[in-house]
């Protein structure tokens, strides 16, 4: 078992004529093309450190697996605006986690579509942190009454927005938090290993392990 202890936050933009390129161009503008990209549900796991994406960048190696929330959205729609954002929720105590959302629309500029992620993610925090609050209230008042309750200790966003190309062509823009390291729990993986190893030891050619005996 293992869980990410450094994480950083990229977006990007891209346009072709393909709708799979332009996602391939937009991944290369958030510079993680050279990655295998395997997207996951929204928590920030406790004590992961927030850093800068230069850094984060030189952590990662072409053709890796890397876990990553991610929100992603497409148009070829002329001069169609659109837009996606990761919102981000991390609370006081670093034991416990926080929570990464994604949101994408059509017709938003990028500020609302940001605040609206980031809105999502600390109000779910909120709510597993007992924090009472008026949900019809603005997102900058429940965000002051977030943070003076000293039980969450950050919110913040990222967002890429694009209108789509006036000739047609596909526009894809991504915003990605992106898990770049990782503690390893010894007390769990090595007995997998163990078992993995006695397993291929074991194989007798008409199975795996002792499932079948000769």
């Amino acid at each position: 078992m293992f869980t990410p202890k450094k994480m950083f936050l990229t977006k990007g933009v891209g346009v072709h004529k393909d709708k799979l390129a332009s996602f391939e161009l937009a991944l290369r503008n958030a510079g993680i093309q050279q990655c295998n990209l395997v997207t996951v549900s929204s928590i920030l796991p406790p004590n992961c450190q927030i850093i800068a994406k230069e850094k984060g960048e030189k952590m990662l190696s072409p053709g890796q697996i890397v876990f990553c929330v991610m929100a992603r959205s497409e148009t070829n729609e002329p001069n169609r605006l659109t837009s996606a954002a990761i919102g981000l929720g991390r609370p006081s105590d670093g034991k416990n986690y926080g929570y990464l959302s994604e949101h994408h629309a059509f017709g938003e500029v990028a500020k609302k579509t940001g605040e609206y992620a980031e809105d999502l993610a600390a109000t779910m925090l909120a709510t597993t942190l007992g924090i009472e609050f008026d949900p019809d209230k603005a997102w900058d008042e429940r965000k002051q009454i977030y943070i003076s309750s000293g039980n969450i200790f950050k919110t913040t966003n990222i967002c890429q927005s694009a209108e789509g190309n006036k000739d047609g062509l596909w526009t894809t823009v991504i915003a990605v938090a992106v898990f770049c390291d990782y503690n390893f729990h010894k007390d769990v993986v090595m007995p997998i290993i163990k078992d993995e190893l006695n397993n291929a030891e074991n194989f007798n050619g008409n199975g795996f392990g002792n499932a079948v005996k000769s």
